[in-house]
């Protein structure tokens, strides 16, 4: 197993009280739950071992894991009365077009605040976010603490305006947004009680946050992206604040070896998860998060950190858009 992150410490997080609202109600539930039996034998797993959370299957704008999330987010911004939802992330930012989706059902405004400069031609979900009607904010070479501070501006010039703009975090995580997860969490275990193994792709922190307050850090294998520095401590501040018991940093479990040369990259290891989990099932991962999902649920397996006989769930957290946006795809394709 890789490293399990950040410096090893009992130190617990203060358990939050429910807000004084309830969430929206933005996707379909529950989302299905599906076998995958010859994806389980390429694996090295039992057919009956493998299954398959669809949460690619969320609906509103391509669906996607993001949606869980904005239930929470986007409830606390409109008890705020907040008539403008701003974000921030990549340029094939799945959350970003789902804010905006979001806003649009909504009746509210969608600023998006991206790094980089406007592409020659839009792709993926970069089409999304202008038909959907999104404002893009370009910020040039910022990295994400430029682009939250970014998005604080773009905030006060609107409130300068007349407006009354909400910043929605990174991702949708932070600890009110992982309510998403922990509801999606329980929502699995109804579904299938003795799930051994959750994996699922470590972005921004919260879904995985989420899931681990709902299942228990041992069930959850999270495989981290490199989306941001220090994810293993996100994970751990917001799902120790939403955890039934205290939780340590160091009973996470975290896998770092499907990072590559870095956050938007495709690996080789990557690629050919994609490859297999289309030609075994039909199904079409994403090349950021699900792909090195399913490529680190694949070497956990060689390294016998999951066996055969013990039920796995893969969480597929959507970002199908992104795969018509990424530059390097059609190295699937060759």
């Amino acid at each position: 197993m890789d490293s399990r992150g950040t410096e090893r410490t009992r130190a617990h997080t203060a358990r939050v009280d429910d807000p004084p609202f309830s969430p929206l109600r933005l996707g379909t539930w529950p989302t299905p739950l599906e076998p995958a039996p010859r994806l389980a034998t390429a694996l090295g797993l039992r057919t009956e071992d493998l299954w398959i959370k669809r949460d690619d299957l969320t609906g509103l704008a391509g669906g996607g894991n993001k949606i869980r999330k904005l239930e929470w987010t986007v409830a606390g911004a409109l008890a705020g009365h907040a008539d403008t939802l701003i974000t921030t992330g990549a340029a094939q930012s799945n959350h970003a077009r789902l804010t905006a989706a979001t806003a649009a059902r909504l009746g509210l405004d969608a600023v998006l605040v991206l790094p980089g400069k406007p592409p020659a031609a839009a792709s993926g979900n970069l089409l999304l976010d202008s038909l959907l009607g999104a404002r893009l904010v370009w910020a040039g070479d910022a990295d994400g603490e430029g682009l939250q501070t970014r998005a604080r501006q773009t905030a006060e010039e609107l409130r300068g305006a007349g407006a009354a703009p909400a910043v929605i975090p990174f991702g949708g995580s932070s600890v009110l947004g992982a309510r998403g997860y922990r509801d999606a969490g329980r929502e699995l275990l109804e579904q299938c009680p003795g799930v051994r193994h959750i994996v699922v792709a470590l972005g921004s922190g919260g879904t995985m946050a989420g899931l681990v307050a709902a299942a228990g850090a041992r069930r959850v294998l999270g495989v981290d992206t490199g989306a941001r520095p220090e994810a293993v401590a996100a994970v751990h501040e917001y799902a120790a604040a939403l955890a039934p018991s205290p939780l340590a940093v160091e009973e996470l479990r975290v896998r770092t070896d499907q990072i590559g040369a870095g956050y938007g990259t495709l690996t080789p290891q990557t690629a050919d998860a994609l490859s297999l989990a289309a030609r075994c099932e039909g199904v079409v991962l994403d090349p950021v998060y699900t792909g090195r999902a399913l490529a680190g649920l694949r070497a956990a397996v060689r390294d016998g950190d999951i066996r055969p006989g013990e039920t796995t769930v893969l969480m597929h957290t959507g970002g199908l858009p992104g795969f018509f946006g990424h530059s390097k795809i059609q190295a699937l394709l060759g």
